[in-house]
C-alpha cells in the first residue's frame, strides 16, 4: 500500500493514515483501493479499534479533481464499476466489527466527510472546514450519501447537499458529524482519551453495540425479537461473565490496558 500509512500498535490499535499530503489526501483510484485493501485485511484480523486521520495539513479534500475528469475518457460501464469499488470501500470501512475513530483537522470536502460519517468516534480540530461541494462541480455527493444520510438526517443532508455550502467543526457537531471539538494542540490527546475509553471495554460487546442503531430501527417485532438474542447470547458468554465478575470483585477486566 503506498498511499495509506498502516501501523497496529502495541495496543492493537489500527492507525490508517490517508498519505496523499501534497494534494490534501484527495482520492483517485490508488487511495480508494489502499483503503479498500486496508480495511479488507482488518476485517480479517480485527485490531480494538482504528484510527481514521489523514497526513500533512487535511484529513481529505475529497475526491482529486484531475482523477474525476477522467472519467470522461471511460464507458458507462468502466465509470458504474468504478463507483461501486467505491461504495465498497466505504461500506468496508463502516461495518468493521470494531470502534473507528476519526482523527479530523485541516479540511474535510466531498468524500471526505464520507469517512467521517463511517467514523463511530470523531474528534476534529475546530479549525476544521466541512462541506459537500459536489454540486458546485456540477455532480453530486452520490456514493457516500447512505453513509452521511445515516449519521446526520435527511433535513441537514438535503440543505448541505443542494447548497454546496461550507461549514465549521461547531455545525458539524452540531448536526452530529462530529462528536468532540478541540483546539489543535488538543486533537491527539483527545483521541488517546477515546481510545483509553474504548479499550477499557469488552471488544466483543462493541462489535455487537455498534450494530445496534440499526437493528434498532427494524420493524419493532424484528426489533425485539433481535435485541433479545443479542442480549441474552452476550451475557451468557465469556466476556460478559469475566466483565461482570471483575465489576463485582473491583478489578480491572482481563482485555482492558493494566489488567493483571
Amino acid at each position: 500500500m503506498t498511499l495509506v500509512m498502516v501501523h497496529r500498535d502495541e495496543r492493537d490499535v489500527a492507525w490508517l493514515t490517508l498519505d496523499r499530503p501534497d494534494v490534501r489526501n484527495a482520492f483517485n483510484a490508488e487511495l480508494i483501493a489502499d483503503l479498500a485493501a486496508a480495511a479488507d485485511a482488518l476485517h480479517a484480523e480485527p485490531p480494538r479499534a482504528v484510527v481514521l486521520s489523514g497526513n500533512g495539513p487535511s484529513f481529505s479534500a475529497g475526491a482529486d479533481l484531475n482523477w474525476m475528469r477522467s472519467a470522461k475518457d471511460l464507458s458507462q460501464a468502466e465509470n458504474l464499476a468504478d463507483a461501486q469499488a467505491t461504495g465498497a470501500m466505504f461500506h468496508a470501512l463502516d461495518t468493521l466489527p470494531c470502534a473507528v475513530i476519526g482523527r479530523v483537522h485541516g479540511h474535510a470536502m466531498g468524500g471526505g466527510v464520507g469517512l467521517v460519517a463511517v467514523c463511530d468516534m470523531v474528534v476534529a480540530d475546530v479549525e476544521t472546514v466541512f462541506g459537500f461541494s459536489e454540486v458546485q462541480l456540477g455532480i453530486a455527493p452520490a456514493v457516500i450519501s447512505p453513509f452521511v444520510v445515516r449519521k446526520i438526517g435527511r433535513s441537514h443532508a438535503r440543505a448541505l447537499f443542494v447548497s454546496g455550502e461550507r461549514f465549521d467543526a461547531t455545525w458539524a457537531e452540531h448536526i452530529g458529524l462530529v462528536h468532540m471539538v478541540v483546539d489543535a494542540e488538543d486533537l491527539d490527546g483527545m483521541v488517546d482519551a477515546v481510545i483509553t475509553k474504548v479499550l477499557s471495554a469488552g471488544p466483543t460487546a462493541i462489535a455487537v453495540a455498534k450494530r445496534l442503531p440499526d437493528v434498532a430501527l427494524a420493524p419493532m417485532a424484528q426489533a425485539r425479537e433481535q435485541t433479545a438474542a443479542i442480549i441474552a447470547e452476550l451475557r451468557a458468554g465469556a466476556e460478559a461473565q469475566e466483565g461482570m465478575a471483575a465489576f463485582l470483585e473491583k478489578r480491572t477486566p482481563r482485555w482492558a490496558p493494566g489488567a493483571p
